[in-house]
């Protein structure tokens, strides 16, 4: 038994101070209790009188097989099947190492994440997958392998999904700033198309999300009930804004929306990025005032970072992604919890992660100071255990 002594825990909701220990055995926490109670008198003691203890980060929206160089996406097709599981395994290293301990892939080549489970190496965290996005032909992310031209196809692309494991359906109904010739501005697929989608991969148990830039397509997600939105821009030929209408529609859907920010300070963008995103009409003011009345409408938040991407998006980055809500307007408890709580019912983890309860997995995450008073918290780890064993 191993018992971690702790200043505060965040247990997945709030902040909990005054001192307490957790409970582990067997991969999973057994127990939470004051300081003050003792400890039994077998367990390991992991003394942390200044730190606070959290459920393991969940990343809700990383790409494994991109290795966060220049181009990752557009390198895919060189990859090899073992150099696409070398760049997954070194990803979930760089993941692990700032506290992250289960990801939602949601986007790789040809399904090589889930094919890459069937093989998984012990001590790595948790993958969540929906294989190769699906998108439309010559669409965002095409080369990915996902490509489908009418609703017979989308449906037999969400079938062939579910046959290979995937958790969660993903589905371009947008262009994509990184695929050239593709428009953030307007929908991909018919509504009939998008419909067929979430109701194929409904009928199958699974859940689908939709990247969507284009306000358009937005609106056009909300239409087909898919289950979460990844970046939500609400893009127009005007620009990127979401309105008060769009918001409140979300939040009384119930969807989940995953708006990605975060990216390293350190790493300056190229230029020809920073074109491509301005064309688009996606500024970083308009994505984080975007955030900021997602939250205030009552939208469900859950963390993602987009991580792979490219240099400014590594793997590991989602600490910043929680900083960077803060710095929307979101409470720091808030934040946290769409990286633990909420993600894990997004994830269809609920019950089993993003809480420190007894009964859950033993992910935890143990950081110098107070997260909820310094979100910067984060980016000081002192520990991180994966099934109650510290890696």
């Amino acid at each position: 038994m191993l018992a971690i002594r702790v200043a505060r825990i965040f247990d997945g909701e709030q902040m909990l101070g005054g001192g307490a220990v957790v409970l582990v055995d067997d991969g999973r926490i057994t127990g939470v209790q004051q300081d003050s109670a003792p400890i039994p008198s077998d367990a390991t003691v992991h003394e942390a009188p200044d730190a606070t203890l959290l459920p393991g980060l969940i990343d809700a929206h990383v790409h494994l097989c991109a290795d966060a160089g220049p181009a990752a996406l557009e390198r895919l097709p060189d990859f090899s099947d073992a150099e696409l599981g070398a760049v997954i395994e070194t990803s979930l290293r760089a993941q692990l190492a700032a506290g992250v301990t289960t990801v939602r892939d949601l986007g790789d080549r040809r399904d090589a994440v889930l094919a890459w489970r069937n093989r998984a190496v012990p001590g790595l965290p948790t993958v969540v997958a929906a294989g190769a996005p699906i998108t439309s032909v010559g669409g965002h992310c095409w080369s990915m392998g996902g490509e489908a031209r009418d609703e017979g196809e989308i449906r037999a692309a969400v079938r062939q999904r579910a046959a290979a494991g995937a958790d969660v359906i993903k589905i371009m109904a947008s262009g994509g700033v990184f695929t050239p010739g593709t428009d953030t501005t307007t929908p991909q697929f018919t509504d009939a198309e998008l419909a067929a989608a979430v109701s194929q991969a409904h009928a199958l148990g699974l859940p689908v999300t939709a990247h969507a830039h284009a306000l358009a397509a937005v609106h056009q997600a909300l239409r087909a009930g898919v289950d979460g939105i990844e970046h939500g821009t609400c893009v127009t030929a005007e620009g990127a804004r979401v309105d008060d209408d769009v918001a409140a529609a979300l939040a009384a859907s119930g969807i989940a929306v995953c708006a990605t920010l975060g990216s390293d300070p350190s790493v300056v963008v190229p230029p020809a990025v920073v074109e491509m995103a301005a064309r688009a009409g996606i500024t970083e003011a308009a994505l984080q005032d975007g955030v900021a009345r997602l939250y205030r409408a009552g939208v469900r938040l859950v963390a993602g970072s987009d991580a792979g991407l490219g240099p400014a998006k590594p793997h590991g980055i989602l600490p910043a992604t929680l900083g960077e809500y803060v710095r929307c307007g979101i409470p720091a408890t808030a934040a946290l919890a769409a990286a633990t709580s909420v993600a894990a019912q997004v994830c269809g983890l609920a019950g089993r992660k993003g809480r420190i309860r007894g009964g859950y997995d033993a992910d935890l995450l143990l950081v110098d100071g107070d997260p909820a008073a310094d979100i910067e918290a984060l980016n000081r780890p002192r520990a991180v255990y994966l099934a109650g064993r510290p890696v």
